[in-house]
């Protein structure tokens, strides 16, 4: 109740004095309490060793929701030697106990093949139990078996099924899917105004993916009156949470003076984000930024010389012409050639080969 502010103003420092206290005493239920809030650094340092002790003993009394936290620091490693095997076992016992979140975990093991050898029959299964128990989560991974046709028979009219129930129930990641459906026309009439719909209760709730296509639906004027300045916000609040597309359309927002004043600085340091997370449209970008200001600088450079490929040209010719008048000539008439000239042979050469170098560049 501490934890949460149920009742009692919200105190982590009290919660933890209180999980102790039932923990000591071997209530299983503290003992998850209590590695919850070391995993957290809520009320205590955090400590991903503490947090696994304190699992593992709610686990071993049969409490499930220990069982799937331990399941969880097994699978990523955190306070136990990471092992795939360790995870499964434990999720399975919480999801053999009816747990939705140790259900959906280990439906999750068997879709990607960990510890456990890869099925997708199996995975649906799992998801199947944990959605029937209104899970969220899994309703929405069971609509993405269905949508893709993976270890059930492909249906748009199923996933739209499974979208729909996570959504009404408020979770961001269904109304995401679902706007998506109707903007694909996927299982439902195609509708513009039902995707801004479920796009902007994802959005409204900081999902960065609901963010970044509720930007798009501006940028484009589908559902909504079109509008750069909406559209950059979007992206931008997408791009803020690390969403690789959503940052790589703030980047072009920029480069294309978009809803915000134009600025290729602000476009390099989005389409790097985006680009070091992997996303090919923000490295393709990025590497056109870097080709168009190697190409500017080379501009400047001339520029700055005074310098132009027909002037290079007239110079390599005259350097060209007095070397061989100086070749042709008796040691006297070099010495006074170069000294009418005010210039040397190996200079000439020099400045022969640096118009030469310039044109090569050209």
């Amino acid at each position: 109740m501490y934890r949460d502010g149920r009742g009692v103003p919200k105190s982590d420092e009290d919660a933890v004095k209180w999980y102790i206290k039932a923990a000591e005493q071997g209530k299983a239920g503290g003992q998850s309490g209590l590695g919850f809030m070391y995993k957290e650094g809520r009320g205590v340092p955090q400590s991903d060793e503490e947090a696994a002790k304190w699992y593992r003993k709610a686990a071993e009394q049969g409490d499930a929701s220990g069982q799937v936290y331990l399941g969880f620091t097994y699978k990523k490693g955190r306070g136990v030697p990471q092992s795939d095997e360790e995870a499964v076992k434990w999720y399975r016992k919480a999801a053999q106990q009816g747990n939705a979140r140790g259900q959906n975990s280990l439906g999750d093991m068997y879709r990607d093949g960990r510890g456990v050898p890869q099925s997708d029959e199996e995975a649906v299964k799992w998801y199947r139990k944990a959605a029937e128990q209104g899970y969220a989560l899994a309703q929405n991974y069971l609509g993405a078996m269905y949508r893709d046709g993976q270890g059930v028979s492909k249906s748009d009219e199923e996933a739209m099924k499974c979208y729909r129930i996570s959504a009404e129930q408020g979770d961001a990641a269904g109304q995401n899917k679902l706007g998506w459906m109707y903007e694909k026309g996927r299982g439902v009439p195609q509708s513009d105004d039902e995707a801004v719909k479920w796009y902007r209760k994802a959005a409204e709730q900081g999902h960065a993916g609901g963010q970044r296509n509720l930007g798009a639906m501006y940028q484009d004027g589908r559902g909504v009156s079109k509008s750069d300045e909406e559209a950059v916000k979007w992206y931008r609040k997408a791009a803020e949470k690390g969403d690789a597309s959503g940052q790589g359309q703030l980047g072009l927002m920029y480069e294309d003076g978009r809803g915000v004043p134009q600025s290729n600085e602000e476009a390099v340091k989005w389409y790097r984000k985006a680009a070091e997370k992997g996303h090919a449209g923000g490295q393709r970008n990025l590497g056109a930024m870097y080709q168009d200001g190697r190409e500017k600088q080379q501009n400047k450079v001339l520029q700055k010389d005074k310098i132009s490929l027909d002037s290079s040209i007239f110079v390599g010719e005259a350097c060209l012409s007095l070397m061989k008048r100086l070749r042709n000539g008796t040691e006297k008439q070099q010495y006074k050639g170069m000294h009418s000239d005010k210039i040397s042979l190996e200079s000439c050469i020099r400045m022969g080969e640096a118009c030469l170098n310039l044109m090569k560049r050209r």
